[in-house]
């Protein structure tokens, strides 16, 4: 049966008290036993036996108060003693996961996270010790994503670097006048670089809570126009069919129009980047959206592309993830365009879903909070 750490404390207790009262008639019974035993071979002699009844009632109350007196001491050390061992006994196995669950977290302190401490328990100790190791386990991930991380800038810094280095070391042994081609492709790596700097900058800040937005109320069925109309060509260059299916009625959400926008440039590249010719990808907004007791908005970026195996999924926001393979720098784009996207609609008071399947294409859709929604929360 399932004890809570309070509920353990009480049986301890009442076995300790069941323990100590019947010690208590054990040894009194014996103790009287032998107090009258003494008695009758000490004090039951002639001068007892011609005494009158109540002299002889008077001086077995004296002897058994004297021996009383004395077996109180003993006694109240006995408890004092037996209460203290079990005392210690039942405080040792009761903090017992306690203990060990400190030594864990000290060794977590140090920086020892490969730790995992048995549970033992389902009680509240046992509670403390699954969240202590869930967050080691969290603590692990995020310690292997932030040295992923690290490579992964290095890696993306690197490539630009070692471009222009290349170049210019050229450029210095030729002993010749920069040509306008040498600069403009040193300048198309200063830009990438550039940009991929600017991108890491926001999405901290944007991880960090500190994104500043400027949320002005627009008609996103117009906004989405203008965003599909830009990114059509590059659609078309590569034998896509893009479409556009909204009510007849504006879409009207507050959001910040420069980081709105991006997020549905990245969404709509990473489709054109990954669906092969001949693909179609459409643009489907929906308004007044319930979930959860809450209205949204939601956009659904839907393409026939190669699709995401379902053990990616959970990782595809995260900052440089690309699915193996299919995925790769060789590709294009620095792997954080999803990241940024993701922390956008977070900061906006939304979220992203995305379903996919292998060969059978992806669905990404945004849900922003409805202008109906953040009206009714001001009333």
């Amino acid at each position: 049966m399932k004890m809570t750490v309070r509920q353990k404390i009480f049986a301890y207790m009442g076995l300790l008290v069941l323990i100590i009262t019947l010690s208590h008639i054990f040894t009194y019974q014996i103790y009287m036993n032998l107090v009258f035993d003494e008695f009758r071979k000490e004090q039951i002699g002639t001068a007892f036996l011609k005494a009158s009844p109540d002299h002889q009632m008077e001086m077995l109350k004296t002897f058994v108060i004297d021996k009383m007196k004395l077996m109180g001491v003993g006694i109240a050390v006995f408890f004092i003693a037996t209460g203290l061992y079990f005392s210690l006994w039942i405080s040792g196995v009761i903090t017992l996961p306690l203990r060990k669950l400190v030594a864990a977290i000290e060794r977590v302190a140090k920086g020892d996270l490969n730790v995992n401490v048995p549970m033992e328990s389902k009680d509240e100790y046992g509670k403390v010790v699954r969240t202590f190791n869930d967050m080691t386990l969290r603590l692990r991930e995020a310690e292997i994503v932030r040295k992923r991380m690290f490579a992964d800038v290095a890696h993306e810094l690197r490539t630009p670097l070692s471009i222009m280095q290349l170049k210019l070391e050229n450029t210095q042994q030729a002993s010749q006048n920069v040509s306008p081609e040498v600069l403009l492709r040193l300048h198309d790596e200063v830009i990438r670089l550039s940009l991929l700097v600017d991108d890491l900058h926001v999405l901290s800040l944007a991880e960090a809570g500190r994104l500043t937005l400027d949320c002005k109320s627009i008609d996103l069925r117009e906004k989405l126009k203008q965003i599909v109309n830009d990114v059509k060509i590059e659609a078309e260059e590569n034998g896509l069919r893009m479409s556009l299916s909204s009510c007849p009625n504006p879409v009207i959400v507050k959001v910040d129009a420069r980081r709105i926008t991006q997020v549905f440039i990245n969404l709509l590249t990473n489709a054109i980047r990954y669906t092969p010719n001949g693909g179609v990808i459409a643009v489907d907004i929906k308004d007044n959206v319930v979930d959860q007791d809450k209205v949204y908005t939601c956009v659904s970026v839907i393409d026939t592309g190669i699709g995401i195996p379902e053990e990616e999924l959970p990782h595809l926001f995260d900052r440089f993830y690309r699915v193996e393979k299919a995925r790769s720098r060789h590709t294009g784009g620095t792997g954080i365009g999803l990241s940024i996207a993701h922390q956008f609609v977070k900061a906006h008071g939304g979220f992203i879903n995305v379903v996919s399947q292998p060969d059978e294409g992806t669905t990404f859709t945004v849900y922003l909070p409805s202008e109906l929604y953040r009206n009714d929360l001001t009333l």
